[in-house]
């Protein structure tokens, strides 16, 4: 209610503000422009606004012209090569954040008690992370939220949350620092393996010293675009040992499968390559050593208020990951 009462105050009383926002046909065709609107000002363009609502640029194109004609202000100032917000679309982008949020709890209040929960969830998290977690376990999900609609971002690299208008992303290892919230649900540990093939021709490493003889598969890191070095714990010292590649990828699951075909060691979470090595199709080597262990955490947006169902599915997944982090 205070959000609301803050937007009325932001409308320019002298120009008719409060009366114009009553001017619309109803409530939800204003609040879905508050939504466009802001999904826009996250995405940076309205390309981008359009595939994460899922209609088409033209008609975010409209919406935004005609709620700009409706408050009698420009929010955005767009050229052919940039987007950029005014202050007043910056003032009317918070007042809209805050609305939105205090109907998700309002509804929240309803859903919940009627177990009706529903709405529309993005979630990011790479391939492997989807088939080894998540995807085996979601008719469960769905049979107990059966009005959430998921959509699963998958990829490697790491996405802007904000940007691409995501709800929440699973993520696996050390996090950069950002404005988003974190919440660990497990850890995790390297493993260096080889496939059976690559073992009989190039024969096991003993230690650390003799990897320098063998070839491993690269993993190309996202944000540098090189493949990274190997760290090991010896003793109280971390060890990074430079690998000699001829074969680099950057997804996960591909990196896997090369290991299991013999084309070089892989150093992989332990999560990763479970079947491979109960199914004999890949062989764990080094045993006696190991990395420093990696968090396995949830990340989303800082707001007062998470919509019941992405805070169904973030709890759902936290839980989850938990249990299968038990089996490791």
């Amino acid at each position: 209610m205070f959000a609301i009462i803050e937007l009325y105050r932001f409308l320019p009383p002298g120009r008719g503000g409060a009366a114009r926002l009553g001017s619309w046909e109803n409530a939800v065709d204003r609040f879905q422009a508050m939504e466009t609107f802001t999904r826009v000002v996250e995405a940076g363009s309205f390309r981008r606004a359009a595939e994460t609502l899922g209609v088409l640029p033209s008609t975010v194109t409209k919406t935004i012209k005609e709620l700009e004609a409706h408050l009698g202000a420009q929010l955005l100032k767009r050229t052919t090569r940039a987007l950029s917000i005014t202050d007043a679309g910056l003032r009317f982008y918070d007042s809209c954040k805050a609305i939105l949020q205090d109907v998700d709890a309002a509804e929240a209040l309803i859903s919940e008690d009627a177990a009706t929960i529903r709405g529309t969830i993005r979630a990011g998290m790479t391939p492997s992370l989807a088939r080894h977690f998540v995807i085996p376990q979601l008719s469960r999900f769905a049979a107990r939220y059966p009005n959430i609609e998921i959509s699963l971002q998958l990829g490697d690299a790491v996405i802007d949350v904000v940007q691409q208008g995501v709800d929440c992303v699973l993520r696996a290892g050390e996090l950069q620092a950002s404005s988003l919230i974190v919440r660990q649900v497990a850890t995790f540990r390297w493993f260096v393996c080889g496939a059976p093939s690559y073992l009989e021709r190039h024969g096991e490493p003993e230690d650390l010293a003799a990897l320098h003889h063998h070839l491993a598969v690269g993993y190309l890191d996202s944000r540098t675009g090189r493949s990274a070095g190997w760290t090991f714990k010896d003793g109280d010292q971390l060890v990074v040992v430079p690998m000699r590649t001829q074969l680099s990828v950057n997804d996960t699951d591909a990196y896997v499968a090369a290991g299991v075909a013999g084309l070089g060691l892989i150093r992989a979470s332990n999560y990763m390559v479970r079947d491979s090595l109960a199914q004999g199709r890949l062989v764990r080597v080094l045993s006696g050593l190991d990395g420093p262990e990696q968090p396995l955490s949830i990340l989303y947006p800082p707001s007062r208020h998470l919509s019941p169902a992405v805070r169904a599915f973030i709890d759902w997944c936290a839980d989850l990951v938990r249990t299968e982090a038990l089996t490791w």
